[in-house]
């Protein structure tokens, strides 16, 4: 008879012998699918993602995370026009963003990161360089704790999150391009050199740099120049090489701009999906000059009507 009741008296004593797990160990239970799924997609590295909702989110028990979805405590900012609440953070009664579910919560964390300016030089580093991304992220004013890195860095060691940053080699080479690498122009003839251009046979000059930024050949404008001498140099009609830089007949050239030499893209590369504005006033004309796109693809594109006028938070869809 004993022998029968043994298997049943382990079973009944078994949730008192093992113990509970931590409200970190659940959050991360609950959430690493997501974070793995988002450092896929975007690049941010999964450990940090983890540490940060821990932390940000209090395990997922602040009223932002509950109430909100919110769990990386990011705020409304101008330019929000999703649903927010109210909340005491640095000042009283701020406003925060309340998403339909943690998995929004979770990707607006990784774009507000990718496609903001002062945070894309995290990509920058190894994926696997928790501590980087940790400094990284203190560095460009993400928290204003000074212990801010510190904490981050001990959930990732505490918790063994690194470890959800092993990923396949085949998922390795999926990953997105660090966003300064799809951005940064390519040197495409010096002088001397013949010209390598995409997708057609173009006779530049061989006495000046060019580039080429989402495909299309561009030159840096020199001290002096203007639209009407470069359209010459290049052998272009004046209007073409206006309307290739989304110009006016009127327009200043200024040392230093990029010229386009061929009609740009409607949309930016693969991987610069947004660009979200990093303060009041940006210039949507030079936000396209930046990506290589034309300024009517990315207006109808986002639903913009000249002149746009750009806030702070503001997100641009790129493609």
């Amino acid at each position: 008879m004993m022998k029968k009741l043994f298997p049943l008296l382990l079973v009944l004593l078994l949730p008192l012998v093992l113990p509970a797990q931590t409200p970190q160990e659940t959050y991360i239970n609950t959430y690493s699918g997501i974070a793995v799924e988002e450092m896929l997609r975007s690049g941010v590295p999964a450990s940090i993602t983890l540490a940060q909702g821990i932390l940000e989110s209090g395990a997922g028990q602040s009223r932002l995370a509950r109430e909100g979805n919110n769990h990386f405590g990011i705020k409304c900012h101008k330019g929000w026009t999703g649903r927010s609440m109210r909340h005491d953070d640095d000042d009283r009664q701020e406003c925060f963003r309340v998403y339909d579910s943690p998995e929004q919560s979770f990707r607006d964390h990784s774009d507000f990161l990718r496609y903001r300016d002062r945070y894309k030089f995290l990509f920058d580093l190894e994926r696997t360089d928790y501590k980087g991304w940790a400094y990284g992220l203190k560095q460009a004013g993400y928290a204003t704790d000074p212990k801010y890195a510190g904490k981050l860095i001990k959930y990732v060691e505490d918790y063994n999150l690194s470890r959800f940053d092993v990923i396949s080699v085949e998922e390795e080479a999926a990953l997105p391009e660090a966003p300064h690498r799809i951005e940064e122009p390519v040197a495409v003839a010096g002088p001397g050199e013949d010209p390598v251009l995409p997708s057609e046979d173009f006779h530049f000059p061989l006495t000046r740099a060019l580039y080429s930024l989402n495909g299309v050949p561009f030159v840096y404008a020199m001290e002096g120049e203007s639209y009407s001498s470069l359209a010459k140099y290049y052998h272009l009609f004046k209007w073409e090489i206006l309307r290739y830089n989304d110009v006016s007949k009127d327009a200043v050239l200024h040392a230093g701009a990029v010229v386009y030499l061929q009609a740009k893209k409607n949309q930016a590369p693969e991987g610069l999906e947004k660009y979200i504005v990093s303060e009041d006033g940006e210039d949507f004309h030079a936000i396209c000059q930046r990506f290589g796109v034309k300024e009517k693809a990315i207006l109808k594109l986002n639903g913009f009507e000249a002149p746009v006028q750009l806030l702070e938070g503001d997100e641009i869809k790129l493609r």
